[in-house]
């Protein structure tokens, strides 16, 4: 096998360990906040990326919403979003999204979406409208978005800096070397270079990217992305284990189940590095109690007594 290629699916899946375990959400929360996600015609990335996390998040009354369909153009080897032609967007979905935001009563939302790589604007016009109802509609609650890289177009990242957010995020999801495999139409280096470009334009956006763990990289490698991230403007970073969405040969399967002690220590190396804020352990996806982060980050940049 070639040193820069992730597993491929030759064995038994590993089974999962006891860590993973987790409590029964509250299911008549889970219920009637999927009735209300369906009344809306609103997608989740709880759903459509088969978080683990979402029976957990729902029950609280959290979710993060996925805009521009639920069908992307694009098709990474992680990920369990479907993957095709898209329909036409839907000019209805920012005032649904924000109608859902208020019914909630939400403090924190996060809105991510599919790759759109068929849209003029490639969907940045999009987000600019969703926060912009969100802004009309439910004032109070703040707006972290999870934005694909948009090929690194300035003025669509300018475009959606300008609607002012409070926290825009951009996933690495993975180290240099399995990029290429990992993210086949995306790049290492426009992602870095999308982090970079959104905190120039903004150097009070508060900038976010995410990290998996789990396909055969090596502690350095963590290292060295989160090096990369920092040089990049990168301020919070969250870091998740790896889980393969299925067998399908599209799917990388898992090269290795990171402890939870070695999460503990990606935690503390981030911070070390610089990181105002990271998340890490074997659940931790990059939307996962996003207030948190953001609340924290607001900490170490005002620190009380200041």
């Amino acid at each position: 096998m070639n040193s820069a290629s992730p597993p491929t699916f030759e064995k038994q899946p590993l089974s999962l360990p006891a860590w993973f375990r987790q409590r029964i959400p509250d299911m008549e929360q889970v219920r009637k906040l999927k009735g209300m996600f369906r009344e809306g015609n609103l997608h989740t990335v709880c759903e459509s990326a088969h978080c683990p996390n979402m029976g957990e998040c729902w029950s609280k009354g959290v979710a993060t919403f996925m805009i521009l369909g639920d069908l992307c153009t694009r098709a990474c080897r992680f990920c369990a979003v479907a993957a095709g032609n898209p329909l036409s967007v839907d000019e209805n979905e920012p005032r649904q999204v924000a109608a859902a935001i208020l019914k909630m009563r939400l403090r924190y939302v996060v809105v991510t979406s599919v790759a759109r790589d068929d849209l003029p604007d490639e969907g940045a016009g999009h987000f600019v409208r969703t926060i912009a109802a969100i802004r009309e509609i439910s004032p109070a609650t703040k707006i972290e978005v999870l934005i694909p890289d948009f090929s690194a177009r300035a003025e669509c990242l300018k475009a959606v800096v300008a609607a002012g957010p409070e926290v825009i995020s951009h996933n690495i999801e993975t180290v240099r070397r399995f990029s290429p495999i990992v993210r086949p139409q995306a790049d290492y280096e426009r992602s870095l270079n999308v982090l970079r470009t959104l905190k120039d334009l903004s150097g009070e956006l508060l900038v976010k990217s995410s990290l998996m763990v789990g396909l055969g990289e090596s502690l350095a490698e963590i290292e060295a992305t989160m090096k990369d991230l920092i040089a990049n403007g990168c301020d919070m970073l969250t870091i998740g284990q790896y889980l393969s969405p299925s067998r399908e040969k599209r799917h990388l399967p898992v090269a290795r189940y990171a402890t939870p002690g070695e999460f503990d220590e990606y935690k503390r190396l981030g911070l070390g590095l610089g990181f105002k804020h990271v998340m890490s352990g074997p659940l931790v996806r990059s939307s996962y109690i996003a207030e948190e982060g953001y609340r924290e980050c607001l900490e170490a940049l005002n620190p009380r007594g200041a």
